[in-house]
This record gives structure tokens, sequence and C-alpha cells, in this order.
């Protein structure tokens, strides 16, 4: 591969040492950041060459060898993260196609870059924090979903205290960053249903206080996409006690039923699947159970001309769930109330478009 650098050829292992001392000098600002910039990109788009080929090269395993292996002795993939806002566009693309490049590497049954990640913590805390630069959020959050397949890089990631700044991230800076660090939150909580079933039952209350507050967010996206992620992780079988403590909460029935009458069809179906989940509950605690009963016939009425479905092919399903849910309500002891603005009970209205 003398190719790669015709007039100075250097070995994997020395392009990694030197692409780091490059990376480096972005810590000093006398150097001049435009010919560290073309530097930087001449290198990894060699090294993206050794690991992937060209059109006159195919990748040679030891070469490749070679290379990941310096990687593992170096600080390359810390110092590359660190810089990854003074990188050129594509720069930053060459770095993401490093990482996920590595990732994906195997011997045997041992994946090297997971166990140097594992020992390397700072890599992964760097790579949360990364949405805290909007011209960096889409490519941390990618490595940062390669990293998320991984279930030991995901536990990592779950404990890291920066996964509750991903809530902020979720609904600050423009729309594209703010979409994407959702997805990322979202796929840390989601992909490996054990592991996170026991990151949820341990941060239930923290996590209650994320999601509902993002749920009563003014942004349309926000909204659905939280109530969305919230109706999924209560319905994964893993998550029962989370379910449990979700739904044995006035506070969040109280939530619920008031988005049911949302403006967005989406919203109120995606409502409707949590709501349910209330409902059908066998032992609902006193206080759910008294809002349930309070708001009976207010809850029918309501239901009777409820029909949030868009889609017509869903219509058997939701038409099943909602007798059942008009089945449980309707058979809820009856409460005669002789005060005029009795507690608990829930503005909920039919003014649906």
């Amino acid at each position: 591969m003398a190719f790669l650098f015709k007039r100075n050829p250097k070995t994997p292992s020395e392009l990694i040492r030197t692409l780091n001392e490059q990376v480096i000098k972005f810590d000093h600002s006398n150097n001049d950041k435009r010919k560290l910039q073309d530097e930087i990109s001449r290198y990894l788009n060699s090294i993206k060459i050794i690991l992937h080929g060209d059109e006159d090269n195919d990748p040679q395993p030891d070469l490749i060898a070679q290379l990941a292996q310096e990687v593992y002795q170096t600080d390359i993939l810390y110092n590359l993260i660190l810089n990854l806002s003074n990188l050129e566009f594509d720069s930053r693309k060459d770095v993401q196609t490093l990482f996920s490049t590595l990732l994906r590497r195997q011997i045997g049954n041992r994946s090297p870059t997971v166990d140097y990640l594992i020992s390397k913590p700072k890599i992964l805390n760097l790579l949360m924090k990364g949405p805290e630069i909007p011209n960096i959020t889409l490519i941390t959050n990618s490595i940062l979903r390669d990293c998320i397949k991984l279930k030991q890089l995901n536990k990592i990631l779950l404990d890291d205290i920066t996964i509750w700044k991903f809530f902020q991230f979720a609904q600050t800076g423009t729309f594209e960053n703010m979409t994407d660090s959702f997805q990322t939150l979202n796929e840390l909580i989601t992909t490996h249903k054990k592991i996170s079933s026991q990151w949820l039952l341990i941060n239930s209350k923290e996590f209650i206080i994320k999601i509902n507050k993002l749920i009563g967010s003014n942004n349309y996206v926000t909204k659905r996409q939280s109530i969305k992620l919230l109706s999924q992780l209560l319905l994964t079988r893993f998550n029962t006690q989370f379910m449990l403590i979700y739904v044995n909460d006035p506070e969040n029935l109280k939530l619920i039923m008031i988005l049911l009458s949302d403006k967005s069809k989406n919203l109120q179906l995606e409502s409707f699947n949590v709501f349910k989940i209330f409902v059908a509950n066998p032992k609902k605690s006193k206080l759910i159970s008294e809002i349930l009963i309070k708001n009976r016939d207010k809850l029918l009425n309501f239901l009777e001309k409820f029909n949030p479905i868009i889609d017509r092919k869903d219509d058997n399903l939701f038409n099943d769930e909602k007798e059942f849910v008009v089945q449980q309500i309707n058979d809820l002891p009856r409460l005669i109330i002789s005060n005029n603005n009795p507690n608990n009970i829930v503005n909920i209205n039919n003014n649906q478009q």
C-alpha cells in the first residue's frame, strides 16, 4: 500500500501515530488550522482505504490488524472525537467510518474494539456529550447507535449520567439534531430490553419525570415521539415492574387522560395505547380507581365518539381494544358526586379534529 503516500510511504501503525500527533495540534492556537485539516483529511482518507479498499486495491486483513492494534495502543479515538468539531465535514464522516468498521471487527468470538472501549470509558462519555456541540451531533449520535447494538457498551452508556441530558437534547436545537438525539435516546432504552428493564426499574422516578416533561412539550414531534416511546416501554414484557410503577401514579393517569383529547389523531391514538394499560391493570391503586370511578360517565361519553384511527386497516384492532376499555370502565362502581368541583375530575372533551 505504498500508493497511500507516494512521497513518504507509511505503515498502518505509522499512519495512526502520525494522525494522532496531528490531531492533538489543534490544542495549540498558533498552528495553521486549515493546514492541519488538510493533513488530517489526507490521513483519514488513507485509513479508509486500508479499511475498505478502493477501485484498485482490496482491503488486506493483515494491514487492518496492524492499524487496529495501533488504535488500541493510542488515544486516537478519544482525540478524534475531542477534536471532531475542528475537522472538515468529510473528515468527520471518515471518523465515523473508522469507528463503525472497528466495532464490527471480530477475532473468533472476541470483539477487540469493544474490549478496548470498555477499558476507556472516557471515549463513550465524550460521545454521549456530543450533542452539546451542534455541528457534530449527527456524527456522535450515529457512532453511539453503532455502540448501542453491542450489549456490553449499551449497559455502560445507560449507566453514564450524561444520558439524562438526552432528554434536553431531544427538545432543543435544530429539528434535525432534536429528532436524531431522540432516536439515540430511544435506541439506548429499547434495543436490549433486559438490560434496559433493570435500568428503568432503578431509575424509574427520574425517568418518569423526564418522559412526562417531554410528553408535555409544546413541540408536536417531541410530544408524539415521547408518548410512543412510553407506550412501547409499558407494553414490553421485561418492563412489568416499571409498568406497574407508572400506571399506579394518579398524576400520570391525569396527564394521559388530558392528552386523549389532543387535536392530533396520532397523539390521541398513542395516548389511548397508554390509557388502556391503566384501565386493564387488574391491581389498580386506590387513587387510580378513584379517578376512573369519578370520571366514569365522562369517559364513557368521551369514548363513544372517540375514533383516532387514520389507517382503516387498523380499525378492527382499535375497535376491539376500545370495546374492552369501555367494558372495563362500564363495570366500575357508580358514584354519586354532590360537590360541583370534586377532586380527580379530569378535563377531557370531545373537541377532536
